[in-house]
């Protein structure tokens, strides 16, 4: 008896002094340190990542230690300072793991000190832009990111540090951050949205690290019986949701689609997915009952393969709500999450061929297994087909859909079909982009931001973002009354959302992608049926665009084409004119210049462009009374802020109508050379033969005479359903939602 009360306070007296765990155990552990030194010298993937890291944070160390008051905006010295001091620490902390060299753990203690040396005294931030000001940053967001990086660095040196050292910093640093984060901050800390996870994921590895399985439940499920009103953040969107449930597995469960697709977008989705990946990781690691990867049918691993498929034949994601483009999976937060997704899943092989491309790893067990598995050729292709991908928590909330051309990989087509996407999101129901070689033919304007460029509003997003690129004019869809979808209510659009009708791609020569739209303007229908069309008679794959509305009453339709590249000839008289107007006054069209405009006497208008030594051409049904307006982005952006792109807008002033188009890519122009090749449109006439609720068709002559005709069925999908439609004095039929024939 006495014996087993001596066991009994010992291990209390070990929990109490922090020994119950051993460390590094949060991202690094102890085995994975042993394998990894094991392999150094003979894996050359994860050998040229950690030098590329010594020779970076060995470069630091030698500037010595910088931990300024705070005062800038992002990308301002005070802020920058405390980005690379985080990034350099948890490098610095792998570092000492993994080549046990003492100078890299003094680094961070070093510098832990001096942080838990100021933080006590640290009012908010003086910035007082956000709508939860941090303390090294002006957003809690950074001071997040911070804490999740400082917590790794944390974890690799705990066992450097003193007992005195460990409770101080713990004391000073780690337990207010945590408590100011969460309790303090609550309208950020207990949310769904991209800000709340990099919150949740911060007390929650700290929390490991400091073995809190108190912080550990606020991470995962929130502050608990939290009574608040609604309130908004600075994009516009809700902060509080009565009876919304908050912490980690809710953002985990909520934002996410069965399919993987984060409702904010694939750039948001790439913020947010290394805390996700990191905090699984982490989890798996200390507390592995959670089962991370396990959650909702495996979702984490899901998000990573959906990533990799919202990319272009670069790489870089499609700009599908507030995105900046040019963003791309070589990111440093998409190694992580792919190295951690390889080692937690299935071990696809096609992953590793992406990984190769990102040419280095996490330097982690899970990086050691991608590296080495590479070395031993097991890296197979990743193949980018065509996928449709549910929105919403239950998969019911529309989806976005993606064409890709199955003769080449060249032509990719998007579809936003979705829902709202929170306060990221954009009023663009129905809207499409277009990708040839991995360049936009049909551009989404993504966002209106400078990320991280001082000068331009601090980093953050300027107001163009909610007057210009959120707006519905923005964007490639129909816009009724040159007023955005919802009136450009948040509260509005974030009820509703697109419904898939169909998406069949079981023919690669004849991919087909539908959805309708209901809700954006009451009374009003619309449909928009996208067809990926491979045919001898084209030299490259097409696209079908079939944008049918049907309204109550008369209405005024625009739908633009945000064409990227230089005008080479029309196929209809326009003027251009001498001096400029706005298009409008509100809802994006005040910030649109009307450079020209003009009509088609034929019943269709072609407009043909170059663009990286490539033609394209736009055919479009227009009637006599239609305009085709020419138009330019940067009106009453006085400190331009905004891209000057160019734009095509074909407005009808209807109660129905078809907007039925075909966009060719044809051709070539070599700049050495000088030779222009096939720089003509292979159309000659594009009709439309039927439009209306049931049913939608159009006939294309070609050039050399040869006619074809696609018709879709609008009201039925049913794969089975026969139809029979009489359209000119000629009777179709056909089994099936469309039929597509030559004449």
């Amino acid at each position: 008896m006495l014996l087993k009360r001596i066991v009994f306070i010992c291990c209390v007296l070990i929990a109490q002094n922090g020994l119950a765990q051993e460390h590094p155990n949060l991202i690094l552990t102890k085995q994975g340190v042993n394998d990894i030194k094991a392999q150094l010298g003979n894996v050359p993937l994860f050998d040229a990542t950690l030098a590329q890291v010594k020779e970076k944070v060995d470069a630091q160390i030698l500037k010595g230690i910088d931990v300024p008051v705070p005062k800038d905006m992002a990308g301002g010295y005070t802020h920058e300072q405390h980005k690379l001091n985080y990034l350099t620490m948890q490098e610095a902390g792998v570092l000492y793991q993994i080549l046990g060299d003492e100078k890299y753990a003094i680094y961070v203690r070093d510098m832990l000190m001096e942080y838990a040396k100021m933080f006590p005294g640290l009012p908010r931030h003086p910035q007082e832009r956000s709508y939860a000001r941090g303390k090294l940053f002006w957003q809690c967001l950074n001071d997040s990111v911070w804490l999740v990086y400082t917590s790794q660095a944390y974890d690799c040196v705990y066992n450097f540090l003193s007992k005195k050292e460990v409770k101080y910093i713990e004391k000073n640093l780690f337990k207010p951050m945590a408590d100011f984060l969460s309790v303090d901050t609550p309208q950020f800390f207990n949310r769904i949205h991209n800000h709340s996870t990099w919150g949740n994921v911060a007390v929650g590895m700290i929390a490991l690290v400091m073995d809190d399985d108190a912080l550990v439940d606020r991470a995962l499920y929130g502050i608990k019986d939290l009574k608040l009103d609604a309130g908004k953040d600075n994009d516009g969107g809700d902060i509080f949701v009565e009876g919304q449930k908050a912490g980690f597995l809710a953002n985990l469960e909520e934002p996410f689609s069965p399919d993987g697709y984060y409702t904010e977008g694939a750039y948001y989705q790439r913020y947010a997915m290394y805390p996700f990946m990191i905090f699984g990781e982490a989890l798996q690691n200390v507390k592995p009952e959670v089962k991370p990867f396990e959650h909702k049918n495996g979702v984490l691993l899901k998000g990573v393969d959906a990533l990799m498929n919202l990319t272009d034949k670069d790489g870089e994601f499609f700009a599908l709500n507030d995105s900046q483009k040019g963003m791309s999976y070589y990111t440093a937060s998409l190694v992580s999450a792919l190295d951690i997704a390889y080692y937690y899943g299935d071990r696809d092989p096609s992953l590793l061929s992406i990984a190769q491309e990102q040419g280095r790893v996490q330097l982690d067990q899970t990086g050691l297994a991608v590296a080495m598995d590479i070395r031993d050729g097991k890296a197979k292709p990743f193949d980018k087909k065509s996928l449709l991908l549910t929105d919403g928590a239950d998969g019911d909330q529309g989806a976005i859909s993606i064409l890709r051309s199955t003769k080449n990989d060249d032509l990719t087509l998007v579809g936003k079909n979705a829902a709202q996407g929170l306060s990221h999101g954009h009023y663009d129901k129905l809207s499409i982009s277009l990708f040839h070689e991995g360049n936009e033919v049909l551009q989404d304007y993504g966002l209106a931001r400078f990320v991280n460029i001082e000068q331009k509003n601090g980093g953050g997003y300027l107001k163009e973002n909610k007057t210009w690129a959120k707006q519905t004019i923005a964007h490639n869809t129909i816009v009724q009354d040159e007023t955005s979808h919802f009136g450009g209510k948040y509260d509005v659009g974030s009820l509703h959302h697109s419904d898939m009708y169909v998406f069949d791609v079981e023919n690669p020569d004849v991919q087909i992608s539908s959805a309708k739209e209901v809700n954006a303007y009451p009374g009003t229908v619309m449909q928009r049926t996208t067809v990926m069309l491979n045919n001898e008679s084209f030299e490259q794959p097409v696209l079908l665009d079939l944008m049918q509305v049907n309204s109550d009453k008369k209405h005024q339709f625009d739908l633009p084409f945000y064409y990227l590249g230089q005008v080479i000839s029309t196929s209809f008289d326009y003027e251009k004119y001498q001096t400029l107007s706005t298009l409008g006054k509100d809802h994006g069209y005040q910030h649109l210049w009307k450079e020209g405009s003009g009509r088609s006497t034929t019943g269709d208008a072609a407009l043909t462009w170059r663009s990286h030594d490539t033609f394209f051409t736009l055919t479009t049904t227009a009637d006599a009374e239609d305009d085709l307006i020419f138009g330019r982005i940067g009106a009453n952006d006085p400190e331009y802020n905004l891209r000057p792109d160019p734009v095509l807008i074909v407005r009808k002033n209807t109660d129905s109508a078809l907007f039925a188009s075909v966009l060719e890519t044809h051709g070539s122009y070599n700049s050495v050379s000088e030779f222009s090749e096939n720089a003509f449109s292979s159309i000659s006439k594009l009709s439309v033969l039927k439009s209306g609720v049931d049913y939608s068709a159009i006939q294309i002559t070609m050039m050399n005479g040869d006619e074809f005709v696609f018709i879709m069925s609008n009201s039925e999908a049913s794969k089975t359903q026969k139809h029979e439609l009489k359209l000119n004095a000629k009777v179709y039929t056909w089994t099936g939602v469309s039929y597509f024939k030559k004449q």
